[in-house]
């Protein structure tokens, strides 16, 4: 082993650094103070990773991540090897899983809050308040930062899944799982929802981070990020979600409602109450939200004071931190992963193990990654569409009136040259009309729009001109009138041949006639009864094309007999003069 390693480079990470060292310069680290070096490898702030040997077996806990995002092509890929180093270790691939993940508006302290979280599953006395730690002693595990930037990509979890014994005796497994933050500036809406559906189908316990107050605009996005998840889920039970966990940072109204689990509780009861006189559609949100999750939750959390939020040096010192944040904070952790709360993972009411879950993570990937699921959009987008897809439907509702006036069910037939120039005239104008309805999106995205009612519109009058052509007695008759021609054509033709002794032609003129003579009682049945209407098409369509290639035929033989005919008529005393007859058309040459 050592051999190996001195053949290697090996890397030493740190929350707020990256350095690479080479073997023979390992004297480097020294540089560091003994005391904060080994603090920081014991709290997973630094730690080393030699390539080819997987931080499980290095016994280094850190974060691993198990979803990439791709930031160019706003994907998402799975990564599975990092999940299944996590997920298949021998002695918990067969326990049953809690799932605990944190999912929010980015820079809103989810890592920050998972760290706290670690150093509770660390403790060796979860049962009193001195789990949280010493007054100076900084906090790691998931890297976290000050600042307005993003921290964290994709979704990471800890590298360390927990057994936990519960009351009943039973041993689970518990993961802690971090995910990327919403409405960045480089995510759009898609990436967003699908990290927060993956995240809520794949946890048991899903606690929504928000700031201040559970605004509507949260209620709408958990709405349609639940309903992304829903979608993906191949079976949809009666409430697909276990449970979830609005956690309200920096609460500002104690005053109103008390700080933790029963002033939350009271809180969200307010918030998501459905009321016979609110709108249809923010009873709709409500009514969606408890439909999804089996059990809801909130905790109000208090702001962790000046130090934390403007210090650029804050470490997660306790020292530094609000009073009242540390003693709810103590009421919080617990609340989400002492033993007795702990809280399974289940899908379809039956409960999931860890070699379960990496079979759920790979299936929900493939779902996201490829195309069969919706796109969804911004409200901006949704509403400019919704607003020219109605536009376009009134523009063309418009058009099928005019043209229902003209050509509709009990309206004459009409030549084909005025029904053209009604639909030319109606088509300007419903154009005109859209064009007049204020939307929104831009004129590039009206255009769209316009030219998909352009379409709709040729459309429209194709089925109009097929309709028109229905009431034409000679049109009607055209498919009777060819199959009856091509028998008395195959008669005469037979009594001819038969006459000179030609048999066998004779016998095929026969057989066409007879062909025909059957297509003709199927047509007329077939028009009769409404039955087997795809026959009757095809009949329709061999007798238009006979039709066709017969008049066609006629056409080009008269157009030929026409220029044979031309003529040259010299008169005495005069010049000569040249006529061609081409058609209708007489050409005079001298």
């Amino acid at each position: 082993m050592s051999e190996f390693i001195d053949q290697c480079k090996f890397r030493v990470h740190f929350a707020d650094k990256e350095e690479h060292h080479d073997p023979r310069e390992r004297l480097q680290l020294m540089k560091f103070p003994p005391e904060e070096l080994f603090n920081c490898f014991l709290g997973g702030r630094a730690y080393i990773d030699i390539p080819g040997i997987p931080s499980v077996l290095m016994g280094v806990a850190r974060p691993v991540q198990i979803v990439v995002a791709d930031e160019d092509e706003h994907s998402f890929s799975l990564q599975e090897a990092a999940l299944e180093r996590l997920l298949l270790q021998e002695d918990i691939q067969d326990l049953n899983v809690v799932v605990v993940s944190v999912a929010g508006a980015f820079r809103k302290g989810k890592s920050f809050l998972l760290d706290f979280m670690l150093r509770y599953m660390y403790s060796h006395s979860q049962s009193s308040s001195s789990w949280v730690g010493s007054e100076d002693e900084p906090l790691t595990g998931f890297t976290w930062r000050g600042g307005c930037e993003r921290e964290t990509t994709g979704i990471l979890a800890w590298s360390e899944v927990f057994i936990v014994e519960k009351p009943d005796g039973c041993k689970v497994a518990v993961l802690l799982i971090d995910t990327q933050g919403a409405f960045d500036s480089q995510s759009t809406i898609k990436d967003c929802a699908t990290l927060f559906a993956l995240s809520t189908m794949t946890s048991s316990v899903q606690v929504y981070n928000l700031s201040q107050n559970v605004q509507e605009d949260d209620l709408q996005h958990l709405q349609l990020f639940t309903e992304y998840g829903r979608l993906a889920m191949e079976e949809v039970y009666e409430k697909p979600f276990q449970t979830l966990m609005f956690l309200i940072r920096d609460w500002s109204y104690p005053y109103e409602h008390s700080y933790g689990l029963e002033g939350g509780r009271s809180f969200l009861e307010r918030r998501l109450q459905v009321k016979q006189n609110q709108h249809e559609e923010l009873q709709n949100v409500r009514k969606h939200i408890h439909s999804c999750f089996s059990n809801i939750g909130c905790f109000l959390l208090p702001h962790p004071g000046l130090k934390v939020a403007t210090n650029p040096h804050f470490d997660g010192r306790l020292r530094d931190i609000d009073e009242e944040f540390k003693k709810e904070l103590v009421n919080l952790v617990p609340t989400l992963l002492s033993p007795e709360n702990l809280v399974e993972k289940e899908i379809g009411g039956v409960k999931v193990t860890c070699r379960d879950l990496l079979h759920y993570f790979k299936a929900y990937m493939k779902i996201y990654q490829g195309e069969e699921l919706p796109h969804p959009k911004s409200m901006l987008q949704a509403t400019a569409e919704a607003n020219n897809l109605a536009a376009v439907a009134g523009a063309k509702d418009l058009y099928t009136r005019s043209m229902e006036q003209i050509c509709g069910g009990d309206k004459p037939y009409i030549s084909p040259a005025e029904l053209e120039r009604h639909h030319t005239e109606l088509r300007q104008a419903s154009v005109r009309h859209f064009r007049s309805v204020k939307k929104m999106g831009g004129e590039d995205f009206c255009r769209r729009y316009q030219e998909q009612l352009e379409v709709e519109l040729d459309e429209t009058y194709a089925n109009f001109t097929k309709h028109n052509d229905g009431k034409n007695i000679f049109y009607a008759a055209r498919t009777p009138a060819t199959l009856f021609a091509v028998m008395f054509v195959m008669y005469v033709a037979s009594l001819v041949t038969g006459f000179v002794g030609i048999n066998s032609v004779a016998t095929m003129c026969n057989l066409v006639m007879g062909v025909a003579l059957t297509a003709l009682c199927v047509w007329a049945y077939v028009k009769y009864s409404g039955e087997f209407r795809e026959v009757g098409g095809v009949i329709d369509q061999a007798a238009d094309i006979l039709w066709e290639q017969v008049s066609l035929l006629l056409f080009n033989h008269r157009e030929v007999t026409s220029i044979s005919g031309n003529h040259t008529a010299v008169q005495p005393g005069s010049q000569t003069r040249k006529s061609l007859f081409l058609g209708n058309v007489e050409i005079q040459m001298k």
